[in-house]
């Protein structure tokens, strides 16, 4: 098992729940910041020192208050990190449920393992620390198959560019000026309404207003 675990969490009462979960896994030594930047000076040290964390468990937002904060966010933390310490196994603890933007902590921050705060937490934090342990990604099987199903869609650029210009309130006739005016294609309007067709028919959705919601849902705009 892990023999020294950082938890950067800016809630003390989910910490201290995360703590007790570590607590049983029997982790030698496990600190924790409520920071984002205290999460970084502690790792630096740790580096400087010879001493390293074995494992980081974050949470992916943190709210703010009458500290000045450099680093905002788990995102910004993870990649700041991985610069110092590349081989730190990282485990995003979240409330966030949108399959988008789960996907991506794994295809562009490579986290090793995502927990969503939700009931039976602590169970599955068990399980992912000893997935990530033995090298294994992990991701709770009903998240699982929401991105899953996310990656099936197969959204291409064009397609979110579409349905941003929608989310902004730009009228579907007006989207092609814009495409023309950025050089994208194919930019006329039959092609704009046969694109925007085909995602509500595969999303099974019936106006542009479902749809926007939709890939709000999925955090991919």
């Amino acid at each position: 098992m892990f023999k020294k675990i950082l938890i950067s969490e800016d809630h003390e009462s989910i910490s201290i729940s995360v703590q007790k979960t570590l607590e049983e896994l029997n982790v030698p030594t496990v600190d924790y910041v409520s920071y984002c930047d205290d999460a970084l000076a502690k790792v630096q040290k740790s580096v400087r020192e010879n001493d390293t964390y074995d494992l980081l468990i974050t949470d992916l937002y943190y709210e703010e208050d009458h500290r000045q904060q450099n680093i905002k966010d788990g995102i910004e933390l993870v990649q700041q990190l991985r610069e110092i310490q590349p081989s730190l196994k990282v485990i995003v603890f979240s409330a966030e449920h949108r399959s988008g933007i789960i996907d991506s902590l794994f295809t562009e921050s490579k986290i090793n393992g995502y927990v969503r705060k939700a009931r039976n937490d602590s169970k599955e934090l068990k399980k992912a620390i000893a997935s990530v342990y033995v090298n294994e990604n992990y991701l709770s099987l009903d998240l699982k198959q929401e991105v899953k199903k996310l990656n099936n869609y197969e959204f291409s650029a064009y397609d979110i560019t579409l349905v941003s210009l929608l989310s902004q309130g730009v009228l579907q006739k007006n989207i092609p000026v814009y495409l023309q005016n950025n050089d994208i294609k194919p930019n006329s309007l039959s092609s704009v309404e046969k694109r925007l067709n085909s995602l509500k028919e595969a999303l099974e959705v019936t106006s542009n207003e479902q749809l926007v919601a939709f890939c709000k849902d999925l955090g991919i705009i």
